[in-house]
């Protein structure tokens, strides 16, 4: 959609006279049946002055075409500014500007983000990233853009910003993204105008603007093909048996396109949910369907991404892998597939940053096959509404016909379904046949005695070549940024009699933890490992999980368990609050796949295992 749409020389006029706030207010009363945000007309008031001078002194054609805050389709992203027409060659070009009203903004050690009092004193991403990603999403999935149709550029322009010398915003990891998207400050106004005069100087835009406006959005053949070269020879997305038949069934439903579908793969840990769900992905995606991989976790999803790429940018994919929170105002049937995995955390109403009241409802109206990956004993948080029951009475709500396939064969674990089993017994989640163990001895369960013990051996198959992670419950503190624990500062998992200490992972790594190396002296929570899997784990159960050994039951003390939005609304309500942490250690300690070293702070619990064991 376009909220104003207009000339090179309309755009100048409106803004010589004074008329253009009033136009925008009243196109986005008409597109967007809203009023115009006070916080805007500020920005839309300086930052269009400078951009029609801009316009004038660069002595582009009259007839070039802008777009001021044209939504992107699909996302809920919208670019500032936005001028087409042809170069010196007859090359039809687009490109896209990236307003800033910052004043001052600082570097960070993170990827492409950097920090500015602007939003609050608040990390964001830099100018530079913002306008390429939006430009690739667009070369991506608007068919009539990118190598073979009209040209797309981008740039940032902060015409508010002094430029230092030197500038830490285009130097060092900076370097890359300002090259494909350049960055211009107050005192480069010259260059910015020459940029533009160089790329559709010479106007005939309103072809050009027909074209993006007409062009199917679908993932193009350039994205196809690079997302195909991912898996070519990946042997971490081979299918194998029933993981082949749930991918076969699962693509032959989304295909139809005759009807809405809601597809449920339902699986324990380590069978292969994930595989098949990028896998389908992929497939789908060379079928030419507009196909989004849906994941709530944002580590589980930024971890994927750089798995799947490899030596490959994740730039490119980035678009592909989304949050579960992106479908509120969808248009019915938007996509013709979401792949939807740990659909067991698909929130409702109240959940962090949510603005709908279901996500599976979201995900269901907006897509004509959603294909739901699902375990209902991952559930972790109050919040947490995706369950197979649920999405079936949404689905039959919406009219979808529904279809199940359950997955049981083990490839984690070294291939002990037993030990699953076990652990579900266990923990008291579901009765299994593995009472006191397991048969297949291939997979190395330990328990310690001593915190420091577990971390040494943990060291010491991270330095044998295995991937190798602490992980434990939420019963520690987790220390804030504002008290000086971005970057694992703060050794917040304690245990004094041992002398044991430890951080908890860092904010700085952020969702990349898992596949970082300085992973490895901190301890990971659910949320930054929930989906993924390592070698090897050394899970430290806390005191939010105890048993009493006269009644043989499990407890979790209110105060004990620290995830404060983990326990909302449950402080009334131990049993369900003691489910939702029983569901937390069993989906930490079936995250290795050779092997699991488990230390217990309390000692009726360590006990209670060790009884468990077969031959202890």
């Amino acid at each position: 959609m376009i909220v104003w749409q207009g000339t090179a020389q309309s755009f100048k006029d409106d803004v010589d006279s004074n008329q253009m706030l009033a136009h925008l207010e009243a196109a986005f009363r008409k597109n967007l049946h809203r009023n115009l945000p006070s916080p805007q007309i500020g920005a839309f008031t300086n930052s269009l002055q400078f951009m029609s001078n801009v316009v004038r002194r660069s002595e582009v054609a009259a007839d070039c075409s802008i777009l001021i805050e044209y939504m992107i389709p699909l996302t809920s992203k919208q670019i500032d500014f936005l001028i087409a027409g042809e170069d010196a060659n007859g090359k039809q070009n687009m490109i896209i500007i990236e307003l800033k009203q910052w004043q001052t903004a600082e570097a960070t050690e993170a990827a492409e983000i950097v920090h500015t009092p602007y939003y609050g004193d608040n990390d964001t991403p830099h100018p530079s990233y913002q306008a390429n990603s939006y430009k690739d999403f667009i070369s991506d999935f608007n068919e009539n853009i990118g190598e073979d149709g009209v040209a797309a550029y981008a740039c940032a322009y902060l015409h508010n910003f002094d430029k230092r010398s030197p500038e830490p915003l285009v130097e060092g990891s900076y370097a890359e993204i300002v090259k494909k998207a350049p960055i211009y400050f107050r005192q480069d106004q010259d260059s910015l105008e020459a940029f533009m005069a160089q790329h559709v100087g010479k106007g005939r835009g309103r072809d050009i603007i027909y074209e993006l406006e007409s062009g199917r959005i679908r993932p193009t053949k350039k994205l196809i093909d690079h997302v195909s070269s991912m898996y070519t020879n990946n042997s971490t997305f081979t299918l194998l048996d029933e993981q082949k038949v749930a991918f076969e069934r699962a693509k032959a439903f989304a295909l139809k396109q005759d009807r809405k579908y809601a597809v449920i793969i339902k699986g324990g840990p380590g069978t292969g949910k994930s595989v098949i769900s990028v896998n389908l992905l992929g497939a789908l995606l060379k079928e030419k369907l507009n196909t989004v991989f849906v994941a709530p976790n944002s580590s589980f999803r930024t971890v994927m991404v750089k798995r799947l790429a490899k030596e490959h940018s994740s730039d490119r994919i980035n678009m592909l892998f989304k949050g579960s929170g992106n479908y509120v105002h969808a248009a019915p049937n938007t996509y013709d597939c979401l792949v939807v995995d740990e659909a067991h955390r698909l929130k409702k109403k109240g959940a962090y940053m949510y603005q709908g009241q279901n996500q599976v409802e979201d995900i269901i109206k907006a897509a004509k096959t959603s294909v739901f990956f699902i375990d209902d004993d991952q559930a972790i948080r109050p919040e947490d509404v995706g369950s197979v029951a649920e999405i079936k009475r949404v689905a039959e709500e919406q009219d979808a016909e529904i279809y199940e396939i359950e997955l049981t064969a083990q490839f984690r674990c070294s291939g002990a379904e037993g030990y699953v089993n076990w652990v579900n017994d266990v923990l008291h989640l579901k009765q299994t046949g593995n009472y006191d163990g397991w048969d297949d001895k291939d997979f190395d369960f330990k328990l310690f005695d001593d915190p420091n013990d577990l971390h040494r051996a943990i060291i010491e198959k991270d330095a044998a070549g295995f991937d190798a992670r602490m992980l434990a419950g939420y019963a520690w503190k987790w220390s804030s940024a504002s008290e000086g624990n971005n970057n694992a500062e703060i050794e917040d998992v304690v245990f004094p009699e041992y002398k044991f200490r430890m951080p908890w992972n860092s904010r700085k790594v952020g969702t990349t933890w898992a596949v970082d190396q300085s992973g490895l002296s901190q301890v990971g929570c659910i949320h930054t490992s929930q989906g993924l899997e390592f070698d090897y784990v050394g899970v430290i159960i806390g005191n939010d999980l105890t048993f009493n050994s006269e009644t043989l039951t499990f407890n979790t003390d209110y105060n004990s368990y620290k995830d404060a939005t983990g326990k909302r609304g449950l402080k009334d309500n131990p049993k369900e609050l003691n489910r939702l942490v029983r569901n937390i250690y069993k989906v930490l300690l079936t995250r290795g796949m050779k092997g699991c070293y488990v230390y217990a702070a309390d000692r009726q619990l360590g006990g209670y295992l060790r009884l468990r064991l077969k031959g202890e």
